[in-house]
């Protein structure tokens, strides 16, 4: 998957997740002063990226990862 693939895949994730519109979300979406997540939002969607991009996501990787185009840069460097 490109870039673009990943952000439209995490953002429809998140749009299902939090009920927000999913274009609202940007890549400067923050997930905890946007989207209102907390640690176990936050590790639910941990766990869903893992499964669904089936990337390893360490926790001090994760605590690190804290806007959606974060989040897809990850991914992203992960599926090379």
């Amino acid at each position: 998957m490109d870039k673009e693939q990943v952000f439209a895949k995490i953002t429809q994730m998140l749009s299902e997740r939090f009920n927000v519109d999913q274009a609202q979300i940007t890549a400067e979406t923050n997930f905890q002063n946007d989207l209102n997540a907390d640690s176990i939002d936050m590790v639910e969607f941990e766990l869903e990226l893992e499964d669904d991009f089936g990337a390893e996501i360490p926790d001090e990787q994760a605590a690190q990862i804290q806007t959606v185009g974060q989040a897809v840069d990850y991914i992203v460097a992960q599926q090379k």
